[in-house]
């Protein structure tokens, strides 16, 4: 084992910070901010996490725009998010538009989410449409999920929008997302995923890879390391006091030569991967902490995307929910019928995604396995379509991507604190009772960040 140089001569105020997602930089970024010394450990090759990047059009100048490696979008009331890319002076770069969001249902397209599509929804009865669009609006109203903790969205939206209407529209969606444990979900977390989204959708021009990599760069500026392709070992506190703690962290890199592992000594480490994993890395924490947050599950996500050589949802729907049973996948989404296709060399650009238990065969299965399974499917949704029209194709798979949310959930919450000297915890387990997502996962690292200042340990912010 080699010492890389963060082991050196440590001084007080040295962060380590597990992963290099949403939060991790944005808490890296704070820190740093703050004239902290600062570290972030990430596996992957690129910066992001969850919404990291990669460039389909490679020709392009520069290798093109970037695309993520699984949807994404922001919200009008993503407003952390919103003022981080504002802050990094990627504000002119942030495009507005309200995209069209279908559901297949009965062997055809309809659009149930705005107030004239629900209305035209003639597979609900017309006094259910009404009902929906009433509930729906109730729901956006609610200033808080507590009304909703105790409930499951499987009885409160039987019983709140009716049955047909749960029947067609709701379960659909939350067994595709769920699989078998559709029921046990909790209305928090829909009340959430209802409350928070606006119709209209924002989209980075040349992809959210963009805000990591300036974040990366800020980081750098400011004095931080960003090590992306190295894999944490472990986490160890080295015998030390409340008052000085020391760490002692191990990775490696994910490239060759991999035999070659790092360490570093740090005041204080902050994990921001998922609980499980964390408890993996740092074996130290005590058996009642383990007891009551190594719980719970999560399943992962795959996207298969396609460059087809032509709109495949010619009447320009971006988001397709499948409510129809017997598909391969839960949903499409064409972003070039929200980013026009002219941006990536005119390449039509569709992702096929999943959420699934980590078991599932798809995560064993070649590209060209999953291609012989999906591209009939599609051709189910959209006759006109042939196989020769897919040009490019790319397969990504992550675990830990969507919690399984129950009424228990937030019992198993874990603290910022750990109950071990100098360790922090913050992941998107953390962001109850909202949905994953960039601007939470921002918003938590902030959070966290003035939690740690009320130790009274981290400098006020360092202003220009």
């Amino acid at each position: 084992m080699e010492a890389d140089s963060t082991s050196s001569n440590s001084t007080g105020g040295h962060t380590a910070v597990l992963g290099g997602g949403a939060l991790g930089l944005t808490l890296a970024l704070r820190l740093a901010q703050r004239g902290e010394r600062v570290t972030v450990l990430e596996r992957q090759s690129v910066a992001g996490g969850l919404a990291a990047g990669f460039q389909p059009a490679p020709e392009l100048p520069g290798g093109g725009p970037y695309l993520e490696k699984f949807y994404h979008h922001i919200f009008r009331s993503d407003t952390r998010i919103i003022e981080l890319i504002e802050e990094l002076g990627l504000r002119g770069r942030l495009q507005w538009s309200s995209p069209i969001n279908s559901v297949q249902y009965g062997g055809r397209r309809w659009q149930p989410y705005t107030p004239p599509g629900l209305l035209g929804f003639t597979p609900v009865p017309f006094v259910d449409r009404v009902r929906m669009g009433v509930v729906v609006a109730a729901l956006k109203a609610t200033p808080t999920h507590r009304p909703f903790e105790h409930l499951t969205a499987h009885t409160w939206l039987r019983r709140a929008m009716g049955p047909r209407a749960y029947a067609v529209l709701w379960e659909p969606i939350l067994r595709a997302k769920f699989g078998a444990r559709f029921q046990e979900i909790s209305m928090a977390w829909l009340w959430a995923r209802i409350h928070d989204r606006s119709f209209t959708l924002g989209y980075l021009t040349g992809g959210f890879q963009l805000l990591y990599d300036a974040l990366v760069a800020e980081i750098r500026r400011l004095g931080g390391e960003v090590k992306l392709g190295h894999d944490v070992i472990e986490a160890r506190l080295d015998g030390s006091t409340s008052e000085a703690p020391a760490w002692t962290v191990r990775w490696r890199r994910v490239q060759p030569p991999e035999s070659l592992v790092h360490s570093g000594a740090f005041d204080r480490v902050v994990s921001t991967l998922p609980t499980r994993l964390t408890l993996r890395l740092i074996e130290q924490l005590p058996a009642e902490f383990r007891k009551r947050f190594d719980w719970g599950d999560a399943y992962g996500a795959h996207c298969l995307v396609l460059a087809l050589d032509r709109r495949l949802f010619t009447d320009g729907s971006y988001w397709l929910n499948v409510n129809d049973p017997g598909y391969p996948f839960l949903v499409l989404v064409e972003h070039t019928n929200y980013v026009p296709a002219t941006e990536y060399g005119g390449r039509h650009l569709l992702y096929l995604g999943n959420y699934l238990p980590h078991e599932h065969a798809v995560f064993l299965k070649t590209k060209q396995e999953i291609l012989t399974e999906y591209l009939p499917a599609i051709r189910r949704i959209v006759p006109e379509f042939r196989d020769e029209w897919v040009r490019e194709s790319w397969s990504f798979a992550a675990p830990f991507a969507q919690p399984i949310v129950t009424r228990e959930f937030p019992a198993h919450i874990p603290p910022f604190r750990a109950p071990l000297p100098g360790l922090w915890l913050a992941s998107m387990f953390q962001v109850y009772p909202h949905d994953r997502g960039q601007n939470y996962s921002i918003a938590l690292a902030e959070d966290l960040v003035v939690e740690m200042a009320r130790e009274g340990r981290l400098a006020p912010i360092v202003t220009p």
